[in-house]
């Protein structure tokens, strides 16, 4: 009679795409400091928008103003891509993950341009991007489960972030050590985006047990 191998818990838990995305950011500034122009080229320009140029609108979330920038974008992505990647399973699943994270970002830098109409400074960085992340990781509990959007856990949770965002902005405390200010602008549009566009995840990919998400009452559903 032989003994089976216990099971073990993987090594790294987090899903392969979210990890992958985390990686990323380190990896493209690495290539991002051997460009001529550090790719300021590539960036967000407010006044180029209004202009017609709209390609920093997508570029300019693949770029950093520094590896200390970069690194802080890595791991908030990789601790708010998980519970979202863990809901969107399989191949389909990774596409709409890698969608929703580029809608997340276009869109959070249309919230800044709709701020800053005439701005001429660049601006980089997957950080509304990355507030997409968390807030749709706001809305998401236990194995896939969305929460109303006005779940008090929710609200609060969301009023918590954005208040955190608000005095960090207006602090123009800096990621990158540059003396550049935050976007928080940027940050609070990719924030709604996600806490938005977590119900259409939920509703695409819907829990494979069908249950009450934990501390929500029998009808109620995600918006």
């Amino acid at each position: 009679m032989t003994e089976s191998a216990p099971n073990r818990e993987p090594a790294l838990k987090a899903p392969p795409i979210a990890l992958l995305l985390a990686l990323s950011m380190p990896a493209l500034f690495f290539f991002q400091e051997r460009l001529p122009d550090m790719g300021l080229s590539l960036a967000l320009y407010p006044r180029r928008v209004a202009e017609g140029d709209w390609s920093g609108l997508a570029t300019s979330m693949f770029l950093h103003g520094d590896w200390t920038h970069a690194i802080m974008n890595a791991v908030g992505a990789l601790a708010f891509a998980t519970p979202v990647a863990r809901m969107l399973r399989g191949t389909a699943g990774a596409g709409m993950f890698l969608l929703f994270y580029m809608a997340c970002g276009i869109l959070s830098a249309v919230g800044y341009v709709l701020m800053h109409p005439q701005g001429f400074d660049p601006v980089v960085g997957a950080s509304g991007a990355v507030f997409g992340l968390i807030g749709a990781s706001t809305r998401i509990v236990g194995p896939g489960f969305v929460l109303p959007l006005l779940d008090r856990r929710v609200l609060t949770m969301s009023a918590m972030w954005m208040g955190l965002n608000l005095v960090v902005g207006l602090v123009g405390l800096s990621a990158s050590g540059m003396g550049a200010r935050i976007a928080w602008e940027a940050h609070a549009a990719g924030f709604l985006v996600g806490v938005l566009g977590a119900g259409l995840l939920g509703r695409l990919f819907p829990p494979r047990i069908a249950r009450i998400a934990p501390g929500t009452e029998p009808g109620e559903g995600s918006p």
